[in-house]
């Protein structure tokens, strides 16, 4: 190649035209608007007037931190608010179920209460009325005397009196007319009077009968050595047995009670039994039938 001359570089440069420095373009950044409902970084707004010089143009750390700064910064602005929002509308939804939701289930443990106790008692009322024409039913059969003694003596402090000594056996059938219960029956001492005075007692075992069922009882009717204090002057003799027909009256009470629903339901049934007995001293050791002698209250 030939090298250029001196004149040619002038005259090369003189007919070239003046070149200017290229023009840097400018950048506008836009700012979301804080109304925007999907906190996205696009939004239509005004844009800054304040023109930044290009990525291409600006320093390396300087074009990163702003656009860091500017993210950061548009970031917080559009998610703050929108999370407040947020939490607020989640407490009042909770709160919303809780009144909701709350009042009616007291309401219903409520009523379940309620309507539990109203049957139960319903029930119970049922069962206690069905159980009160189911009382039981008691009749004396006889009585037999199977020792009679009629002898002078003396009481505790000593006075000189006729004492009377008895030896006998009552006989009475209980029976339970109850369809569902069975009864626990006690009583009261069976007693035998003779001029307001006992001359005999006796206790009867307690016990328990079921339903549609019937049983006799015996009890054992007891007197040694009663004092008689001048009552008994028609009944003394020579032999120590009466030769009179001696009247006496036996009364004792029957208490039944019946478990209709375990211990809630428990219906009882009180029977006082009276009757008027003559004791005939030559029938000793015989039955004396009582089924129309006694009175039953």
């Amino acid at each position: 190649m030939h090298a250029k001359t001196d004149s040619e570089v002038t005259s090369l440069a003189a007919s070239s035209p003046t070149r200017s420095p290229p023009r840097r373009p400018l950048y506008y950044v836009q700012s979301p608007s804080r109304d925007s409902h999907d906190g996205e970084k696009t939004a239509t707004t005004s844009f800054h007037s304040t023109p930044v010089l290009s990525p291409v143009a600006s320093p390396p750390h300087s074009r990163h931190s702003s656009s860091t700064r500017f993210s950061k910064k548009d970031h917080s602005h559009s998610l703050k608010p929108w999370k407040q929002i947020d939490v607020i509308e989640e407490e009042g939804l909770l709160q919303g179920d809780d009144h909701r939701n709350g009042l009616p289930r007291r309401c219903y443990f409520l009523a379940f209460v309620v309507g539990f106790l109203l049957l139960f008692s319903l029930f119970s009322l049922i069962l206690w009325g069905a159980s009160r024409p189911m009382k039981p039913k008691i009749s004396v059969k006889s009585i037999k005397f199977d020792d009679l003694r009629v002898q002078a003596g003396s009481d505790a402090t000593g006075v000189t009196t006729d004492m009377i000594t008895m030896n006998s056996t009552l006989k009475f059938t209980y029976r339970n007319t109850g369809t569902f219960f069975g009864v626990h029956v006690t009583a009261t001492p069976v007693e035998l009077y003779y001029s307001d005075i006992v001359i005999a007692s006796g206790d009867m075992k307690k016990f328990y009968q079921s339903r549609k069922s019937q049983r006799l009882v015996s009890v054992a009717v007891m007197g040694n050595k009663i004092p008689l204090y001048g009552s008994g002057a028609s009944l003394s003799s020579t032999t120590g047995m009466p030769t009179v027909p001696v009247p006496l009256n036996l009364k004792f009470v029957l208490r039944s009670r019946a478990y209709v629903l375990g211990k809630l339901v428990k219906p009882k049934y009180y029977k006082t039994i009276q009757c008027s007995i003559t004791l005939d001293p030559k029938k000793l050791t015989s039955p004396v039938s009582l089924k129309k002698s006694c009175t039953y209250d």
